[in-house]
């Protein structure tokens, strides 16, 4: 009987949420006809201590007080209202239409013949009239929400502004249903926000088996990224989905609202603080200057535009070969400066950066004083497989718009670099390596331009990374599938690598080869682990046969390493900015790069791979190639030095840190 009842309901409701708007409000118009004149008889009841006071003389009174509150309502626009949305706005237009149409009645009551009705009966009437008025609604709105309880129940993880935003916007959605707050302080556990009981962090793991809570949001936009990362790691074991709200610069940015619900990003994972930009670096290559940005719709190239266009540069020039990518962020760009007001002119260029004579006609018809070139290829086994073409984005296209930079009398050239151009095992590394010696050989050639290299690991999110692919793999229900059990890589935001990328070209001296503190890195095994589990899953293995999700290890692509590194030679010294290191390696003269330069480049014209890979070996004297990359003994060394390099960067980091604070 019970579950009959429930499918009744169930029913109704439904049928109820379906109904056009019009009848929606016809039904609340006929709820008024309904609740007005029984408060005013209630009024009359309680003032005269009897029921029996109805008379012919006093029908007009009832006919009166309809017709002095429906219109007013109508007029202030209470039957717009949507019910289940109800919020303070609505209430205050029923206390609002309530004590105008009382006064009318008052009026009304003053001006008619024969016996008037006593002032204090009116004064009782107000009050009911506001019950049953709003209350009607606020009952029909929390019948509305009690219908969802089949919903995914939740557990809002911050009991501030942000969370009690979230609850209200949660209230009215179809898919959460907020059951309790979470909140560290002791004052506000025990409370209620929103009729929303504020439980302690402890008592999360009975609210899990008892009341079915299967999600967990955090709406704590403006926590420290480390003490995000202490409250992801105690919810892990617990198995349950956890989500977030967008960060507070987001929010005060306009890019996303408090009540947006998205996946954990996965730079609280890493629990780094960014370390803020010094203004007085940020915008000496870009304010008031003309920037291009070469490979402006990749990853990298996109985030770096956006962070420009609000440098206040008097012009951006976009230079990208993929017309998708080039109109995609073009137009974001469009609506980003429209939106903020901003004083930018945006141009959007096709073109392939090793086109030399393109490169030169644009620099020269924009009068461009900045390039950052971030455009190239950067995916390890495609470029394995694509050697000629690799060669030709990473090194010629470097080559061709540097020298077309000192042509056009360009001011500061900054090329986007990677670990992998470390004691590189692949020609993707080779070629961003020798990129950069063509830079350190130019400038030793001598040259008006200032050439800087700013080298960084993996960041989150880009296009190929392993953040997304895991995520698709989760939500399809596995496997989730991983290189290796010991492969681990460094890892940084994109927006705080750009942030840093525009710092380091402030600083070049020309020639330098700037290294980003990626902090410490990151065992890809763990990653995947703790993504699994803060999905609300858990790992499928010999420990847990029964689990959510399995991870298969595929085995390292041709030419991967276990370990990246940052440094060639382990010497660095420090810069003005704690998180920015200058390298210490050698290059060769510009006379031996250009003979190489003009070889390789005779070996791409024969499609001569084996005679490319030769010269890329003589260039990169690090370059290595191993056949049999899960050599454990030459991994395990490797492993080392990059862990003294960690240690190198890191310590130098403390102390300039320690040093810029005394």
């Amino acid at each position: 009987m019970t579950e009959i009842m429930h499918l009744w309901r169930q029913r109704f409701f439904r049928r109820l949420l379906e109904m056009p708007r019009n009848r929606k409000r016809l039904l609340m118009v006929l709820a008024d006809l309904v609740c007005i004149p029984a408060a005013l008889w209630t009024a009359m009841t309680l003032k005269q201590g009897t029921p029996l006071h109805a008379s012919l003389d006093d029908s007009w009174l009832y006919i009166a007080a309809i017709l002095s509150s429906v219109p007013v309502f109508v007029r202030l626009g209470l039957y717009r209202a949507v019910v289940r949305f109800l919020g303070t706005r609505a209430l205050l237009t029923v206390v609002t239409g309530v004590s105008v149409s009382v006064g009318l009645l008052l009026i009304v009551n003053h001006l008619m013949l024969g016996k008037g009705v006593h002032i204090s009966t009116f004064a009782i009437y107000w009050a009911l009239a506001l019950i049953y008025v709003g209350g009607s609604r606020m009952v029909a709105r929390a019948l509305i929400h009690a219908r969802r309880l089949g919903s995914d129940r939740v557990a809002i993880y911050g009991a501030g502004v942000a969370g009690a935003q979230v609850a209200s916007a949660l209230l009215g959605s179809g898919r959460y249903y907020p059951v309790a707050f979470i909140d560290d302080s002791k004052g506000l556990q025990g409370s209620s926000i929103n009729g929303i009981e504020v439980c302690a962090p402890e008592d999360l793991r009975a609210l899990i088996a008892d009341d079915g809570v299967n999600t967990v949001l955090l709406a704590l936009p403006s926590l420290s990224r480390r003490r995000r990362q202490e409250i992801l790691h105690a919810l892990e074991p617990l198995a349950v989905h956890v989500q977030t709200v967008p960060d507070i610069q987001d929010i005060v940015g306009g890019r996303a609202t408090v009540g947006d619900i998205r996946e954990v990003d996965t730079n609280d994972l890493l629990g780094r603080d960014p370390v803020p930009p010094q203004e007085e670096l940020f915008g000496t290559c870009v304010r008031g200057k003309v920037i291009m940005v070469t490979g402006a719709g990749g990853s990298i190239g996109s985030e770096l535009c956006r962070q420009i266009v609000r440098l206040s540069p008097s012009r951006l020039v976009l230079f990208e070969m993929s017309e998708l990518a080039l109109y995609n962020i073009d137009r974001e760009l469009r609506s980003l400066v429209a939106h903020e007001q901003l004083t930018v002119d945006i141009v959007a260029l096709l073109g392939n950066a090793h086109h030399r004579s393109r490169v030169r006609e644009v620099l020269h018809a924009y009068g461009v004083q900045t390039i950052y070139h971030a455009a190239s290829y950067k995916h390890v086994p495609i470029v394995e497989q694509n050697i000629v073409e690799g060669v030709h984005n990473n090194v010629f296209s470097t080559w061709y718009t540097a020298e077309a930079a000192v042509e056009c009398g360009v001011e500061t050239f900054v090329l986007i670099s990677t670990d992998k151009a470390v004691n590189p095992t692949n020609v993707m590394g080779a070629t961003k390596r020798l990129a950069e010696i063509v830079l350190q050989g130019l400038h030793q050639r001598g040259t008006n331009t200032r050439f800087c290299m700013v080298r960084f690991g993996n960041v989150l999110e880009s296009s190929g990374s392993v953040v997304p692919l895991f995520r698709e793999q989760i939500r399809r229900g596995g496997p989730v599938t991983v290189t290796h059990p010991e492969v681990i890589r460094y890892f940084m935001t994109i927006p705080e690598a750009t942030q840093l990328v525009l710092q380091a070209g402030a600083m070049a001296k020309g020639g330098d080869v700037l290294v980003l503190d990626m902090g410490k890195p990151v065992r890809i095994q763990d990653l995947a682990r703790r993504m699994i589990r803060l999905m609300g899953l858990t790992v499928r293995d010999e420990q847990n046969p029964d689990g959510d999700i399995e991870i298969v290890y595929t085995g390292l692509r041709p030419a991967e390493k276990l370990f990246e590194e940052l440094l060639i030679g382990g010497t660095v010294t420090g810069t003005e900015h704690p998180m920015i290191m200058r390298a210490v390696e050698h290059s060769l003269p510009w006379p031996a790069v250009q003979f190489l330069l003009s070889e390789l480049l005779e070996a791409l014209n024969r499609f001569d791979c084996a005679a490319a890979r030769d010269l890329l070996k003589q260039a990169v004297i690090e370059y290595s190639p191993v056949q049999d990359i899960q050599d454990h003994v030459w991994q395990r060394k490797l492993s080392t030095t990059a862990l003294q390099d960690v240690g190198k960067v890191t310590d130098l980091a403390a102390r300039r840190a320690r040093t810029t604070s005394a």
